[in-house]
């Protein structure tokens, strides 16, 4: 326990007889404590000397900046997110901590290191590989949405492919034969994620559908749908030069394209290209 010698205010009334019956007091101004040497927050060997009016102390046990290095308050803690431990003794420390912010060692599957300064090996932040994301305070594995590459995501999930040289996806799986206004009502109701409706495809498209046709189904199959069948699809283009009208179509199986009547029935496959 610490043991102090508290001075007494330095306040005194000295009696003086001017007649009979008759006394004076005069009053002596104190000194501040500073002017009186108390400069010093503490003196944590006990051997100081409270200032009797204030906070401060004298040291009497030689410098306090000494007796304090001695008593293990060597840490001045202004690192990038320190903070002392407990109360300063000459303003070091016994030991320093880092800020609640400092909480992340950033090691671990998804993690590739620290985000800015490190305090004790801990961030504020960390980054995190590809394929993951920093996300409420860990390295989540990223949820990809829209265009990637050969793939289209929704929410993680791929629910269209295109081979490299394609401009649209084509969705996952068939709507199965149906005729001409179904398969068109159907294709546009298609939802391929949130906002992006899919569409019948063009003949055009569906050209290109079938030279693409070994690496659609390729990924198709890898990604968990249903490959192009070798039948007929329905495309949204109407052929004007038919005599019949009707809109055309091809054999995915051998690349003959021809056109039939909106009563027939043809499969549907439907693809997004405004993404």
């Amino acid at each position: 326990m610490r043991s102090y010698l508290y001075l007494s205010t330095a306040v005194a009334g000295v009696m003086m007889t001017a007649g009979a019956g008759v006394s004076f007091a005069q009053c002596v101004t104190t000194q501040n404590c500073a002017e009186l040497g108390y400069t010093e927050t503490s003196c944590p060997d006990g051997t100081g000397i409270k200032c009797p009016f204030g906070d401060t102390f004298a040291c009497t046990g030689g410098s306090c900046a000494n007796d304090c290095a001695e008593l293990g308050f060597t840490y001045s803690c202004t690192g990038t997110g320190e903070q002392g431990v407990g109360k300063p003794c000459n303003g070091k420390y016994q030991g320093c901590s880092c800020d609640s912010s400092y909480q992340y060692t950033c090691s671990g599957t998804g993690y590739s290191g620290g985000s800015g300064t490190a305090c004790g090996g801990k961030y504020t932040a960390c980054t995190c590989t590809s394929g993951y994301e920093w996300k409420d305070g860990s390295c989540q594995k990223q949820v990809l949405n829209g265009a990637q590459g050969e793939l289209y995501y929704c929410n993680g999930t791929v629910v269209g492919v295109r081979a490299t040289g394609m401009n649209f996806y084509v969705a996952m799986k068939d709507l199965g034969h149906m005729k001409w206004n179904t398969a068109y009502k159907n294709s546009y109701e298609y939802i391929f994620c949130d906002k992006f409706k899919g569409w019948l495809p063009s003949k055009d498209q569906l050209v290109t559908m079938y030279q693409y046709k070994s690496k659609i189904n390729t990924l198709l199959v890898t990604y968990g749908g249903t490959q192009l069948v070798n039948d007929s699809y329905w495309s949204s283009t109407r052929d004007i030069d038919s005599s019949g009208g009707g809109y055309y179509y091809i054999y995915m199986d051998f690349g003959h394209i021809s056109s039939d009547l909106e009563s027939a029935s043809n499969n549907a496959r439907p693809v997004i290209y405004n993404f």
